[in-house]
């Protein structure tokens, strides 16, 4: 049963009833709910601020994961980037230089790559941290771009180092005959006396004074060019291709131990000496050409020469004396 109210009128002097209007009931329910809805916004605006619900702090915590992840990755990045700056270094200032290779150029190295749309299908998410999503992914992309062209100079490189190994195995870098007191140098090379026709002529090769049938060793690596028989000139003779633009002749032989398109190495026998063609006495006329020019065989017998050998070599080969052919 409703409780009601009274109140004392002063003029009448006596209790009256108080009787309530429907607006005052709907102005007071009103009033009521407003001050409800306010202090429930304070608790809610409280417990937000102040607390949040275990979905927020799931969502927290991966967020936080997630921030330390990419840092890790971000130092990692750095880190191998650091890597490659050592690489690339000692790629430009060690081995390239040693190959004889130009450094690679910096423009070449740090260029752009990919194109206005390369990241469109990350820019479409509408990623909330979009800017370190991209950065990431932007220095992941240079360092694999940056390490595929290191890996490009590495092949450069190794191709170098087996061209300049295989050059070196293939130089005529020895004597074709047993020297070793050095006495068997008989004609060098530059204008000699022709045996034949006693007029100085260019001799292109050095002689070396030999009984018959002395062993002939081939000076370098190559294949041999042909071998060739002939009554005049050098007689039976050997050329052998060494690549890389040599040649060498070995003249005047009496015998053929290889054959045309066989190879052979620095030192391996290839024929016996002889008197063959216009040879006035037996000996082996000895060649080195490079792109087809004759030049002084003298200068590649450092292989098997120290310094003062080398010296007197120089020194024997120098005499302007009569050469052992004529051709």
């Amino acid at each position: 049963m409703a409780r009601i109210k009274y109140y004392y009128d002063t003029e009448s002097c006596r209790y009256e009833r108080i009787r309530v209007s429907s607006w005052d009931i709907l102005w007071n329910s009103l009033g009521f709910l407003m001050l409800a809805m306010l202090l429930a916004g304070g608790i809610v605006f409280i417990y937000t601020k102040y607390f949040e619900s275990p979905e927020e702090a799931l969502l927290r915590k991966e967020n936080e994961e997630l921030r330390m992840y990419y840092e890790l990755l971000s130092k990692e990045v750095t880190d191998a980037n650091q890597m490659l700056a050592s690489l690339q270094e000692r790629d430009d200032n060690i081995y390239r230089v040693i190959m004889g290779a130009e450094p690679i150029a910096d423009e070449i190295r740090k260029a752009g790559f990919g194109g206005a749309n390369r990241y469109r299908n990350i820019l479409e998410q509408g990623l909330e941290r979009e800017e370190l999503v991209l950065e990431n992914y932007q220095r992941i992309d240079q360092l694999k771009k940056q390490m595929y062209i290191q890996t490009k100079s590495y092949d450069e490189v190794m191709n170098l180092a087996l061209d300049k190994e295989l050059m070196l195995a293939s130089m005529p870098a020895i004597q074709p005959v047993s020297n070793e007191d050095l006495k068997r140098l008989s004609s060098g090379f530059g204008y000699r006396m022709d045996p034949i026709l006693k007029t100085r002529r260019p001799h292109h090769g050095v002689d070396f004074s030999l009984p018959k049938g002395n062993p002939v060793y081939a000076t370098g690596d190559g294949v041999v060019k042909f071998t060739k028989t002939s009554f005049s000139g050098y007689g039976k003779q050997i050329e052998i291709d060494h690549g890389f633009g040599y040649t060498t002749k070995y003249a005047h032989l009496n015998e053929f131990v290889v054959k045309t398109g066989q190879k052979v190495k620095r030192g391996e026998l290839i024929a016996y000496s002889g008197n063959t063609g216009k040879s006035t006495a037996p000996h082996l006329h000895y060649e080195v050409k490079i792109d087809g020019k004759p030049v002084n065989p003298v200068h590649y017998f450092y292989k098997d020469l120290d310094s003062e050998e080398y010296e007197e070599v120089l020194r024997l080969a120098s005499i302007e004396n009569q050469a052992m052919g004529s051709y």
